[in-house]
């Protein structure tokens, strides 16, 4: 079993930053990938970016250059860097975890264990 809980949601201005985190507690860190997605009220999950445990990286194209995904071994925990925020950056951002895949899938399917989710609002 892999829990996550993800925090550093909240209100910013357009323009601004948010460091948002997933922390992950239970089967062997190493071994996954941790992706984060975002759902806006009445679209789809979206991909936003992951992470391997080798530390390789990958971006939706909505954030590839804003953002910067990294992780912290020690604290077991999965970062998202934001900048440039734009209002249709609004979203509930939830980490997952996906097993045993090749490379770094985008694919909600592909990622077995979720987050609840943190909510990101930018304002105009």
């Amino acid at each position: 079993q892999v829990q996550l809980v993800e925090s550093g949601g909240g209100l910013v201005q357009a323009g601004g930053s948010l460091r948002l985190s997933c922390a992950v507690s239970g089967r062997t860190f190493r071994t996954y990938v941790v992706g984060w997605f975002r759902q806006a009220p009445g679209k789809e999950r979206e991909f936003v970016a992951g992470i391997s445990w080798g530390g390789d990286s990958r971006y939706g194209d909505s954030v590839k250059g804003r953002s910067t995904i990294s992780k912290d071994y020690v604290k077991r925990t999965v970062y998202l860097q934001m900048s440039s925020l734009k209002p249709e950056d609004t979203a509930v951002y939830t980490c997952a975890v996906a097993f045993s895949v090749p490379g770094i899938p985008d694919a909600p399917t592909d990622f077995g264990s979720w987050g609840q989710g943190t909510q990101v609002t930018v304002s105009s």
